[in-house]
């Protein structure tokens, strides 16, 4: 209970320096500017989240120094996360984990009072079935937690935005 507890405020208070830090400098035009074309592009269906946090179900939380994402474009996830965590059964080799193309199979989303989209998201592969759970805030932070059938369920923390022109080629 108390790991669950440390893990969530960890999660609350990295979104909120990542907000803090993101907003410093910027107007109110540019601020109100990011946050339309954010709602427009979740939508749409067309964003992506830049993780730099992985909370992992047991073990220290890791801030990433490359360039992890997940990607939503209409009705296709490219998940390109890190994984650490227990496995159940997988390939051998370890297999693909949580980097991979697919189709969404359901997708689900809802605004509630205070801005925030909850986004829900099921996809499988050959190798398993998955659960997105994201919350992107009006300020563009963002959470994902991954539930998967043969893995444990892990967390990340980033920021989100709408797709830029070069990333859709």
């Amino acid at each position: 209970m108390k790991k669950i507890f440390k893990c969530s405020l960890f999660v609350i208070i990295t979104t909120l320096l990542s907000a803090c830090a993101s907003l410093q400098g910027i107007s109110k035009e540019e601020k109100a500017a990011r946050e339309t074309a954010l709602k427009e592009a979740i939508n749409k269906q067309e964003y992506v989240v830049d993780v730099n946090c992985m909370i992992p179900m047991k073990g220290n939380s890791k801030h990433l120094s490359s360039s992890y994402s997940l990607t939503i474009k209409r009705d296709e996830i490219i998940s390109y996360l890190p994984y650490f965590g227990e496995a159940y059964n997988i390939p051998y080799g370890g297999g693909k984990g949580l980097n991979f193309k697919a189709k969404i199979n359901k997708y689900n989303a809802l605004v509630d009072n205070k801005g925030k989209t909850i986004i829900e998201l099921e996809t499988k592969n050959e190798e398993d079935h998955y659960v997105y759970h994201i919350e992107i805030f009006p300020n563009g932070a963002a959470n994902i937690s991954v539930r998967s059938h043969n893995r444990q369920s892990i967390s990340y923390s980033g920021t989100a935005e709408e797709i830029k022109e070069k990333e859709q080629k």
